[in-house]
């Protein structure tokens, strides 16, 4: 069971990376970040691809590398960084898009709250 829950980890992570690979599309990034200090606008779009890598990072662990994160100190503790990044992630959105009210701004909030239970779920014995 545990096997499955990582995979879909992996599934996961791996759909936050093309997410993120599609911000410049979705935000308008070529026309939105250009009112921004080019400093500004350059850090943006620097952590969004580390962002990227980040989760493809993690996906790939969570395909192939299942039985070290499930037995071994260093695997639960990447799982645990894991689960904590999406209860920090969420507690973000309610302090950096409180006065915005759009649906989807929900939805997420919803998905990375799911994304705390699925990394913290392996650790549960």
């Amino acid at each position: 069971m545990n096997n499955l829950i990582l995979t879909i980890c992996g599934l996961y992570s791996l759909g936050f990376a093309v997410f993120h690979a599609y911000f410049w599309r979705i935000f308008h990034w070529k026309k939105d970040l250009y009112s921004l200090h080019p400093g500004n606008r350059a850090i943006m779009q620097i952590l969004n691809m580390r962002l990227i890598y980040v989760f493809l990072c993690m996906a790939l662990l969570c395909f192939f590398f299942q039985t070290a994160l499930l037995t071994t100190s260093l695997g639960h503790a990447i799982l645990a960084g894991c689960s904590l990044f999406w209860v920090g992630r969420t507690i973000e959105q309610f302090i950096f898009l409180r006065r915005l009210y759009h649906w989807a701004i929900h939805a997420l909030t919803a998905i990375f709250i799911l994304g705390a239970i699925l990394f913290a779920l392996p650790l549960i014995r």
